[in-house]
C-alpha cells in the first residue's frame, strides 16, 4: 500500500511466509496546495487471506456440532485441531517474527489452566477438556501470529470476517421480528447444530441467536468488528462510503438486544469518533485518559459503589439484571478468595440456591475456574500487547489507523468481558484477534533496523565528502608549495 505524502516502505514476501524484507526506500512526493497535509490512500489493497485463516473465520459462523470419535466438535475447533501443532512449530522455528512476551504469557495461561483442571478434577477426567481449551487458546492465537504477519494479511482478514458478519444481516431481520431461528433451522437440516435459546422479547423484538450459541455471543462478535469496518476497511475513503459498512456491522450487532454488546458498540463508536475528531492532536488519547480518571474519582468518592459495581448495575437494559451481576461479583469473588491458586475447575461454587450457575464477567469465571494466576496471565497479556503496540512508531499514516482500530476492539473487548463471559467462537475469536496484531511490532523494528541503516549510509557517505575534500585541499596545498619552491629568483 503506498499512502501519498508520506514516507513508507514497500515490503517484500520472501521464500518464507511471515518473514519480510525490506529492500527498498520508495520516497513519495508530497501533495501540493491545500491538500499538502493530507494522506490518503488512493487504491487499498489486501491479500487474501490464508486458507487456514479462512477456513478457521468461516468455521466461527457455521453452527455444526460435528462427532469425532468420542469428540463433538464445532467447524472451528476441527480446523484449529489440525493447524496447532504445525503454528507452534513455525513460532518455535522464527517463521512467524520474534518470540513476544504475550507469546510466553499465553502459554503460561494455558498451562495453568491444564494445572488447574488437572489438580481440581485429575487427569483422567479432565484430559478432553484440556485437550479443547489448549485447542482453543493457543490453535486460535497462534493461527493469528502465524499468519497474520503484514499490514495486507490483517485487512484481509477484518473484511473477510466483515462480510461474513454482514452476511448475517437478513437473516437477523428476519429472526429479530419473527423469533423464528432461521440459520440454526437451516444448518440442522445437515447436522445437529447449537441448541436455541428462547429468551423473552425487549421492546417487542425478539434477540437474535444467530449461527452462536447464545444472543450475547452473537451482539459480542458481530459488535467487535465495528471499529475495524471503519477505521481499516474504510481507510482511503471519504464521506458516506466510508460509513456504510461500519452501519451494516452495527445494526447487524444491535439486533441482539442484550446489554453487554450494545454498550461494547456505543463504547467502540465513542472511541472512534474519539480518534477521528482529534486525530491531528497527538495528546488526544492523554486527554481521555484523564477524562476516564476523573470519572473513576467522581465514582470511587461520590457514589456507595465501586466503580467496578458501577459499570456492572449501569450498562444494562434493566435494573434488576444489573444488580443480578452485583451478586454474581459478590459470591464469585469470594469463591475465588477460598481457592486463590487453582481455582474449583468445573465445580459448583458457593451461592443462593434461587442464582444459576452462569457468571456475567470473564475475569471473574477465569479466576473462579482457574485460579488468580490464569486470570493475571491473560489479562498481563492482553497489558502487554496494547502497550507495546500503543507505543510503536514510524508507522505509515495507513498503519497507525489499522493500530488505532485494532487497539478499540481488543481494549473494548476487555472492559465487556467485566459483563459477559466468553466461550466457544468468541474466545477463539478474541484469541486470535490478541495474537493478529503482532505484525505491527515487527514493522516498527524493521523500520527501525532501516533508519538505522539509513543514518549509516548517511555518515558513511558524510565521511566520504569530507576525505574527499582534504584530499582536495592537500593537494592544491601540495601544488602552491611545489610550485613557490621552483620559482625562478
Amino acid at each position: 500500500m503506498t499512502a501519498t505524502g508520506s514516507h513508507t516502505r514497500q515490503p517484500k514476501r520472501s521464500g518464507q511466509r511471515g518473514q519480510l524484507n525490506w529492500e527498498h526506500e520508495e520516497l513519495v512526493t508530497s501533495q501540493t496546495g491545500a491538500n499538502s497535509s493530507r494522506t490518503h490512500v488512493e487504491k487499498s489493497t489486501w491479500a487474501v487471506p490464508h486458507f487456514a485463516v479462512t477456513m478457521f473465520l468461516v468455521g466461527l459462523f457455521i453452527p455444526w456440532l460435528i462427532p469425532l470419535g468420542p469428540l463433538i466438535l464445532s467447524a472451528y475447533r476441527i480446523v484449529l485441531l489440525v493447524t496447532i501443532l504445525p503454528c507452534l512449530l513455525m513460532w518455535i522455528r522464527g517463521n512467524a517474527g520474534p518470540i513476544r512476551i504475550a507469546d510466553i504469557l499465553i502459554l503460561l495461561f494455558s498451562l495453568w489452566t491444564s494445572l488447574s483442571l488437572a489438580v481440581a478434577h485429575g487427569i483422567g477426567n479432565s484430559i478432553q477438556s484440556i485437550g479443547i481449551g489448549n485447542v482453543e487458546t493457543l490453535g486460535a492465537y497462534f493461527l493469528a501470529r502465524c499468519y497474520i504477519r503484514t499490514a495486507e494479511d490483517f485487512r484481509g482478514m477484518c473484511n473477510l470476517v466483515c462480510k461474513l458478519v454482514i452476511l448475517l444481516l437478513p437473516f437477523a431481520l428476519f429472526e429479530w421480528v419473527t423469533g423464528t431461528k432461521l440459520l440454526l433451522t437451516i444448518f440442522g437440516y445437515v447436522l445437529k447444530t447449537a441448541d436455541t435459546n428462547v429468551i423473552d422479547p425487549r421492546w417487542g423484538f425478539w434477540r437474535v441467536q444467530g449461527p452462536f450459541e447464545h444472543s450475547i455471543i452473537y451482539g459480542l462478535f458481530c459488535g467487535s468488528v465495528v471499529a475495524l469496518s471503519y477505521l481499516v476497511l474504510g481507510y482511503g475513503k471519504r464521506g458516506f462510503s466510508r460509513l456504510l459498512q461500519p452501519l451494516a456491522v452495527a445494526c447487524t450487532a444491535f439486533l441482539s438486544m442484550s446489554s453487554a454488546p450494545i454498550a461494547g458498540i456505543v463504547l467502540l463508536i465513542g472511541l472512534t469518533v474519539w480518534h477521528s475528531i482529534l486525530r491531528r492532536f497527538s495528546w488526544r488519547w492523554r486527554i481521555l485518559w484523564v477524562i476516564a480518571l476523573i470519572g473513576y474519582v467522581v465514582v470511587e468518592f461520590g457514589s456507595n459503589q465501586t466503580p467496578i459495581q458501577f459499570y456492572i448495575s449501569h450498562f444494562t437494559f434493566e435494573a434488576q439484571t444489573g444488580w443480578f451481576r452485583l451478586l454474581i461479583w459478590q459470591y464469585g469473588s469470594a469463591s475465588v478468595a477460598q481457592h486463590p491458586w487453582f481455582g474449583i475447575g468445573f465445580g459448583e461454587w458457593v451461592r443462593p440456591h434461587w442464582m444459576g450457575s452462569s457468571v456475567d464477567n470473564f475475569w471473574l469465571l477465569i479466576a473462579i475456574r482457574h485460579g488468580i494466576p490464569a486470570a493475571a496471565l491473560i489479562f498481563l497479556a492482553c497489558v502487554a500487547v496494547i502497550g507495546r503496540t500503543a507505543f510503536t512508531s514510524r508507522l505509515p499514516q495507513d498503519v497507525q489507523d489499522y493500530r488505532t482500530g485494532y487497539l478499540i476492539s481488543l481494549i473494548v473487548f476487555m472492559l465487556v468481558g467485566c459483563t459477559v463471559h466468553f466461550w466457544a467462537a468468541v474466545f477463539a475469536w478474541f484469541l486470535f484477534l490478541l495474537g493478529s496484531g503482532a505484525w505491527i511490532l515487527d514493522l516498527e523494528a524493521c523500520a527501525g533496523a532501516s533508519h538505522e541503516r539509513g543514518v549509516r549510509e548517511v555518515g558513511r557517505s558524510a565521511r566520504i565528502r569530507r576525505q574527499q575534500a582534504l584530499l582536495v585541499v592537500n593537494k592544491r596545498s601540495m601544488n602552491r608549495h611545489f610550485n613557490s619552491n621552483n620559482a625562478v629568483p
